[in-house]
């Protein structure tokens, strides 16, 4: 089954349900409208913020959101989405971006650091916003570089905003005594909740809309099915939706009824 024949079953212009979408046309969820509002704070305050979230809740489109909204004159974006990088990996990523050479022992590093974001900030003018994705596997070693980092003047002043976004356990892990320290230093919190049955529904039918089709396409049933079986986290709506689109389509229906929703909870749950 070829992707063009499924899409000319539907009427659809594109494929629905992708990651490919641009942040205007994004969905419009709480949660999401949340994250994006808070993460917006945190960064006109260069503050340190933690957003957290289930797996496939949302976090990083919603930092990708918040960020695309920003002028690029102003601000310097510095992503990391690795932590296997290690501590050193983190500082010489900050330095390299900020056109330095990272020195070749760890404790300059700091201090290099540290000196190119304040100069980014002061003699630039520009605000750096520092982006730690999967921020739940960095190591002990690595959030006690993170306090180091953040220590120099953030007292009175911090040259960058500092997001960590990561699975329920990095919030959990931050509270713990080892990380009081920067947990101190935490100026915003969010826990991304799911969707709700009504933005679930609303989710698929945005998502089909773009795609060229705006009548009921999913029946309330396969919407219910999807909410649950998907726990109202967008990643698995997604996978859940696109799989009863085939299921459907392979059965020769008309719309996707809870059967070909059942048909994809079952395949995406075996698999």
């Amino acid at each position: 089954m070829s992707i063009d024949r499924l899409r000319a079953h539907w009427g659809l212009t594109r494929m629905p349900f992708g990651k490919d979408l641009a942040p205007a046309m994004l969905a419009d969820t709480s949660a999401h409208n949340e994250a994006v509002a808070r993460i917006g704070w945190c960064i006109s305050e260069a503050a340190l913020g933690v957003i957290t979230g289930e797996v496939g809740a949302g976090k990083t489109v919603a930092a990708r959101a918040a960020i695309s909204s920003l002028d690029l004159s102003r601000h310097t974006i510095i992503y990391i989405g690795n932590p296997a990088i290690g501590a050193r990996g983190i500082y010489t990523t900050i330095i390299s971006t900020l056109g330095g050479t990272p020195r070749f022992h760890k404790a300059a590093l700091i201090p290099q650091a540290q000196g190119l974001l304040a100069a980014e900030n002061d003699e630039r003018g520009k605000h750096v916003i520092l982006v730690l994705d999967e921020a739940h596997l960095l190591d002990t070693d690595q959030l006690e570089e993170l306090r180091l980092l953040t220590n120099a003047d953030m007292d009175s002043r911090s040259p960058f905003a500092c997001l960590l976004v990561g699975q329920p356990t990095l919030r959990r892990r931050m509270k713990l005594g080892t990380f009081a320290a920067l947990d101190q230093r935490i100026a915003l919190r969010y826990a991304m909740p799911a969707m709700t049955r009504q933005e679930t529904s609303n989710y698929i039918s945005h998502h089909l809309t773009i795609a060229g089709r705006s009548d009921t396409l999913f029946s309330d049933d396969a919407v219910d099915l999807i909410h649950q079986a998907g726990r109202g986290l967008p990643r698995a709506v997604n996978n859940l939706a696109v799989q009863s689109l085939v299921a459907a389509y392979t059965s020769d229906r008309n719309i996707v009824d809870e059967a070909s929703a059942r048909a994809a909870v079952t395949e995406i749950t075996t698999e």
